[in-house]
């Protein structure tokens, strides 16, 4: 039987622990079937002296079961052939070979207590109860060294948060802070402006106010997006790094981390700056069509109609490439690779498990977005009625806009529901990287002696971190 990592093969051939102690030799059955040597004469006369055995003796292979308990030193009968490992233990027959096995009408039986079958006295397992399976994977830190599935994934990023709690969730809450900020300050002091020259949603509102408010606004929304990827590239590159650490169970500090994920941080921001150009890039070449249609024929009807069929490819096809970039961003952190090469690990990685991998990411989007609701909805309901603006005003319709309170308490409940998914998110992309180097190339082997687990399927002694 080939031995495989974290796999034990079957004991050897079973050792004469299954007779009676005190056996001086093997034992043998009196009669087998097939002999043809006579059966042996008993050595000594059971009726006492003088009394003589009957010479009509029955065949070879007649002998009925004896009606009375064995002696203290009889020797039990080695167990028939069996069928292999994996046949499930028959019930103890009357006249039988005491469990295992069923054993044959009127044979032999049972043998003195405390046999538990055919297994070792004091009543263990039987020999055909079953090879018990594989011990269990290595588990050094926070996941089990093997192929996971998709709740070990989700369970992984939770218990890293949980168990580092001190540096990951001040990694988390550090950027969601400086993101919330700068996004109640601009929404104050810039978007709210532009929203009410615009006055959308309102009747007086005519093409002139839209296009003097849109550079405000469009610079504003951009001031937040370039504000917020810098954030997340610093939290991404920082959660990473933390997590992979935690596989090992190795404990690190936002110092530490640091230091290892700066060298790669001007490659990661070329890396999504690049990934982004290229969605803008599919998105445009689906809506050029229609506007060409648009522009050289006039015809609106069908200008748009294609044009919502090019978005349409154009999403399909962004999905497909988002999903097969999608661990590029730990292969260029993890492996110190160029951006190229890092996208190119990545659609070596997920070719064959795409789909496996949208499920994991659509999964993990919707738990993290249904959790940012569940705790934005408490706040901004509070900043209404405590600030007295009505639901057109947050919702910027109707002419209005949010006051600063309802802004403050609104950031609040933003600010926790990103410092709470935001470690999440970046923990699953990274656990399933590492899932799928494990099914791929035998990565577990090179976690298990970075981890110092002595043989494979043995995990280190101690405490395991996130159990």
């Amino acid at each position: 039987m080939t031995d495989t990592p974290g796999w034990a093969s079957p004991g050897s051939a079973p050792s004469s622990e299954g007779r009676e102690p005190g056996a001086s030799g093997p034992a043998e059955p009196a009669d087998r079937p097939g002999d043809t040597a006579p059966a042996p004469q008993p050595d000594a006369n059971p009726q006492g002296p003088g009394v003589k055995w009957s010479k009509e003796q029955p065949p070879p292979g007649q002998w009925s079961a004896p009606t009375g308990a064995p002696s203290p030193n009889q020797t039990p009968p080695p167990p028939p052939p069996g069928p292999g490992w994996g046949g499930p233990p028959m019930g103890p027959v009357p006249g039988g070979h005491g469990g295992g096995h069923q054993g044959p009408p009127g044979g032999y039986g049972g043998p003195p207590a405390g046999y538990g079958g055919y297994g070792i006295p004091g009543g263990y397992g039987a020999w055909g109860g079953g090879w018990g399976g594989p011990p269990p994977a290595a588990k050094p830190g926070v996941i089990p060294l093997r192929p996971l599935g998709v709740g070990e994934i989700l369970d992984g990023a939770v218990s890293t948060m949980r168990t580092y709690w001190r540096t990951v969730l001040g990694v988390s809450l550090g950027v969601a802070l400086f993101t919330t900020t700068a996004l109640v300050l601009v929404q104050g002091f810039v978007l709210n402006d532009a929203l009410t020259h615009m006055q959308l949603g309102s009747r007086d509102a005519n093409p002139d106010d839209v296009f003097r408010a849109l550079p405000d606004a469009m610079a504003g929304t951009g001031v937040v997006a370039a504000i917020s990827t810098i954030a997340m590239l610093i939290a991404t590159a920082l959660l990473t790094t933390i997590t992979s650490r935690a596989v090992l169970g190795r404990p690190v500090s936002i110092g530490e981390a640091w230091r290892d994920a700066r060298p790669q941080l001007p490659r990661l921001f070329g890396l999504i700056l690049l990934l982004g150009l290229i969605v803008v890039g599919v998105m445009c070449a689906g809506a050029v069509p229609g506007i060409l249609v648009v522009v050289l024929s006039g015809d609106d009807v069908a200008g748009a109609g294609l044009m919502a069929l090019g978005l349409l490819g154009a999403a399909v096809v962004t999905t497909w490439l988002v999903v097969r970039f999608c661990l590029s961003t730990p292969a260029l952190m993890l492996e110190r690779q160029s951006i190229v090469k890092a996208m190119t690990r990545s659609a070596k990685l997920v070719r064959g498990s795409w789909w496996r991998t949208f499920g994991i990411l659509l999964l993990t989007g919707l738990i993290v977005r249904i959790v940012q609701a569940l705790i934005a909805i408490p706040f901004t309901v509070i900043g209404v009625a405590v600030s007295g603006d009505g639901i057109n005003d947050v919702l910027g319709t109707g002419g209005g806009h949010p006051g600063w309170t309802t802004l403050v308490i609104q950031a609040i409940g933003t600010l926790i529901g990103s410092a709470l998914t935001l470690p999440i998110s970046a923990g699953v992309t990274v656990l399933l990287y590492i899932d799928q180097r494990i099914r791929r190339e035998a990565l577990d082997l090179e976690l298990a002696r970075a981890a110092g687990v002595q043989a494979p399927g043995t995990s280190a002694p101690g405490p395991v971190p996130g159990s």
